[in-house]
């Protein structure tokens, strides 16, 4: 039972390691949050993405537009995140 209560009391402590704090950057004098730095990435990337699919010629075979973009969004910005803030 005591060891039972000790593998808990590890593993729950191993899962909040990663709650220390936030990674920030300061931008002119004002700290932000790397995430929002990432999502707004994702969107300047999924825009340049639409308009290399139009001007090709492609974008009508990327399937439903409403999933494709908001998965493009986040797979860039998840990307981002895992290159430059890992």
């Amino acid at each position: 039972m005591r060891r039972l209560l000790v593998m808990n009391t590890l593993a729950i402590c191993s899962l909040c390691s990663g709650c220390s704090r936030a990674p920030s950057v300061s931008i002119i004098g004002s700290f932000f949050p790397i995430w929002m730095i990432c999502i707004v990435a994702g969107v300047v990337a999924a825009f340049i993405a639409r308009a290399v699919l139009v001007r090709s010629g492609l974008e009508h075979h990327v399937g439903p537009v409403w999933l494709f973009y908001p998965s493009t969004v986040t797979l860039c910005a998840c990307t981002l995140w895992e290159v430059f803030f890992r």
